[in-house]
């Protein structure tokens, strides 16, 4: 029952939005709706995590552990753009930059864009599961290209058509999948649940050559490198709640993606084969990263990478497969998500008060924009991964486990980008943070729902990394659940 409340509250809200022309009302309302989400979600990770079977429905809704976590993720991220979103288009209103009857199509597109995202892992059929993903892409466009100007207009397109042509990609991948299942004499079918429990008597070959289509597809949609360009024009012309949306749990819907169709590959032709393939694209996508993080001049494409970044680590932590660094990877995956959302609402801030993005021209933030400036202070730490920060935790896992496994060329790898990120960072963010306060703009007051927004996140930042330094217990079970391989 759960999951229909999840689903349902958006498509409400949805509703709600076209109704009432109180933009801050819609606002309210949004924030104690994903609230109410958030809840459930909670709940429904607990019921599965503690369930021996996935819960399913009609067989077209199927949620195990892994669903009912990154809906969780989702959820979280969620429940914190909404609340930065209420004083954030009121200030968009009062300034000019949208009208009125704009805020409300805002509304409505953000529900309906953040329903998508509860729809995709709650969906048992892979074929429905690629027509999630695109419905994602085709809401989650009109708020990349929100402001219609010029750049924002040729981002929009830009991810339009480059997500497009990956997730052809993943539609040939899955109708390969279905293809191998077809012809092992089985009953037609695209159901996950169908297809997990008998994948290791299916063609191996076929299964090879459908997960380089998935991994290639769905790798576009999640910003791996060689297959990221799209991700900086958009996170970087995006509204800034959005553009936490777009980076903390549209990337990861399509990490969910690529995993329900890993599993069925690492049980139909070993995991030698799954873990190849996600390291070298998690070592390319680090590399092209800690490249252009160097030289970046503009903030929000700045953060844009750094989610390319953390896609890598990512996929290096389900490659090593070791319980571990699955954990590791699976932390990484929620740890990303908040900080990165928090990081993106202070790029917002910035950007909205200082009306530029070239960071060489933002000085001074400290003094002009005090509470962000504090904000940012710990998420620049946060991201990149100090302690006692919850990204910390999740790399350091990550990193042992690839040691401990012999993979030392990978861990090497990683210390060396992670330190050269975490350097470039520092010298970026501190002449923003710490240089010579400006005569114009002038010191201004900072939105109520925007600091509770901050509050929540780096409560759960800091919290969760310090609380998984002293988790003890046999934690081996719950891998396991959420990555049954």
């Amino acid at each position: 029952m759960e999951i229909f409340i999840i689903l349902g509250i958006p498509l409400l809200l949805a509703g709600i939005s076209l109704v009432f022309k109180g933009r801050k009302i819609s606002g309210i309302l949004n924030c104690a709706g994903y609230l109410v989400v958030l809840f459930f979600s909670v709940c429904l990770l607990r019921q599965t995590l503690f369930s021996a079977s996935a819960i399913s429905f009609f067989g077209f809704i199927c949620v195990d552990s892994l669903s009912a976590f990154f809906i969780l993720v989702t959820a979280l991220v969620v429940f914190a753009a909404a609340l930065y979103s209420v004083g954030y288009i009121q200030k968009d209103i009062g300034r000019g930059a949208i009208s009125e009857r704009k805020a409300g199509i805002y509304y409505l597109l953000f529900n309906l864009f953040s329903c998508s995202m509860f729809f995709v892992p709650a969906l048992n059929n892979l074929g429905m599961l690629w027509v999630g993903i695109e419905m994602t892409t085709l809401i989650s466009a009109f708020l990349v290209g929100f402001y219609n100007k010029k750049e924002s207009v040729e981002a929009a397109w830009k991810y339009i058509i480059i997500c497009s042509v990956g997730i052809i990609f993943a539609l040939l991948g899955t109708i390969l999948f279905s293809y191998a299942f077809s012809i092992s004499g089985l009953s037609k079918s695209l159901n996950w649940s169908d297809m997990v429990p008998v994948a290791h008597i299916l063609d191996k070959n076929i299964l090879k050559i459908a997960f380089i289509f998935i991994l290639v597809g769905y790798g576009t949609k999640a910003g791996l490198a060689p297959m990221h360009t799209w991700l900086p024009d958009a996170h970087s012309q995006a509204v800034a709640p959005i553009s936490a949306l777009l980076s903390g749990v549209l990337l990861k819907t399509a990490i969910y993606a690529i995993l329900r169709f890993g599993i069925i590959t690492i049980r139909g032709v070993g995991f030698a084969y799954f873990s190849h393939l996600m390291i070298l694209l998690g070592i390319i996508s680090l590399v092209v990263s800690g490249g252009l993080i160097l030289v970046q001049k503009d903030l929000k494409r700045l953060l844009a990478y750094s989610s390319i970044e953390h896609i890598g680590v990512i996929a290096i932590g389900f490659g090593l497969g070791s319980p571990l660094a699955v954990a590791g990877a699976l932390l990484h995956v929620l740890n990303h998500a908040l900080t990165k959302s928090f990081m993106f609402f202070g790029a917002g801030n910035i950007v909205s008060h200082y009306r530029k993005h070239n960071m060489h021209a933002i000085r001074g933030v400290v003094g002009t924009l005090p509470f962000t400036g504090a904000m940012l202070i710990l998420g620049v730490f946060a991201l990149t991964g100090f302690p006692p920060f919850s990204i910390f935790v999740s790399e350091m896992m990550i990193i042992i486990a690839a040691f401990t496994g012999g993979a030392y060329w990978v861990a090497g790898t990683l210390l060396l980008l992670l330190a050269v990120i975490f350097a470039a960072f520092i010298n970026h963010f501190a002449g923003m943070l710490f240089g010579n306060i400006p005569k114009e703009p002038a010191k201004a007051g900072e939105p109520l729902s925007g600091k509770l927004a901050f509050l929540f996140l780096g409560t759960l930042i800091t919290s969760t990394g310090a609380a998984l330094v002293f988790i003890k217990g046999d934690w081996l079970w719950m891998v396991q659940k959420l990555f049954p391989r």
